[in-house]
C-alpha cells in the first residue's frame, strides 16, 4: 500500500505512513544496472515489541495479533515551485531538484545558481556527518533510452563534483549512478510529469533528529 504524495510549500511538513518495503538491495555505483529502485531501502527501526497476553489490549476470545509491520514515517517538503523536494525518513534525508534549475536542456554543465542550490544541501550533508551519500540522476522518456542513461550519470557526476569540492571530507564515500528513464515518479504522457521526472537525487543517512 503506497500513500500519495501532497505538493507542499516550504516550510511546512506533513507526516505519511508508508509500509516498510522488503527485498530491496543498496545500490553501488559501476556494479551493473540496478534490480531495485533506489531509495527503498528497509528504514524504520523495529517496531515496539507486544505482550499479546496484556488486557488492555482487549483481543476478542480466540483471537491473536497478527505479525507486526514496520512503518516508516516521512516527512516531505516541497517548495512552491516544486523546483526542490526534502523528504525525512527515520534513517535518509533527501533531496530532489529538477534538472531545469541545475542544467540546460540536454546539459551536464551547472550554472552558479545551480551550485549555490547544491551548496545549501552541502552544509545540510556536512550537519548529519555521513559516510556515504548517493548521488542519482533520472531522466524523462523523451528520446533513446541510452541517451538518457548517458545524461543522467553525467549530470549526476556533475552534482558529485560540486558537493565532494564544497564537503572536502575524505571520510564521504560518494554513490553516483545515472538511471536515465527508469523509476518515474510521475506520468510521462504529460510535460509537468516528465519535468518531476527530469531531476537529480542527493540522500545521505540521518545522524541527527
Amino acid at each position: 500500500m503506497t500513500t500519495p504524495r501532497l505538493p507542499l510549500t516550504l516550510g511546512a511538513a506533513t507526516l505519511l505512513l508508508a509500509v516498510n518495503l522488503y527485498g530491496a538491495t543498496t545500490a553501488r555505483a559501476d556494479s551493473g544496472d540496478p534490480s531495485v529502485p533506489p531509495g527503498t531501502e528497509p528504514s524504520a527501526s523495529a517496531p515496539v515489541k507486544i505482550d499479546p497476553t496484556d488486557p488492555d489490549l482487549k483481543l476478542p476470545e480466540g483471537a491473536t495479533l497478527a505479525e507486526p509491520k514496520v512503518l516508516d514515517i516521512k516527512s516531505v517538503v516541497e517548495d512552491q515551485s516544486g523546483d526542490e523536494r526534502r523528504e525525512d525518513t527515520n534513517a535518509d534525508v533527501m533531496f530532489a531538484l529538477q534538472a531545469e534549475v541545475l542544467f540546460s536542456k540536454d546539459s551536464a554543465k551547472l550554472s552558479a545558481a545551480a551550485k549555490a542550490r547544491i551548496g545549501a544541501i552541502a552544509d545540510e550533508i556536512r550537519k548529519q556527518n555521513p559516510t556515504q551519500v548517493r548521488v542519482f540522476g533520472f531522466t524523462d522518456n523523451l528520446g533513446t533510452s541510452a541517451h538518457g542513461d548517458v545524461l543522467s550519470r553525467q549530470r549526476a557526476n556533475a552534482v558529485q563534483g560540486v558537493l565532494d569540492q564544497d564537503l572536502n571530507d575524505p571520510n564521504i564515500t560518494f554513490d553516483v549512478r545515472g538511471y536515465g528513464e527508469q523509476y518515474p515518479i510521475a506520468d510521462n504522457s504529460t510535460e509537468e510529469g516528465r519535468k518531476k521526472n527530469r531531476r537529480v537525487e542527493v540522500t545521505f543517512p540521518r545522524t541527527e533528529s
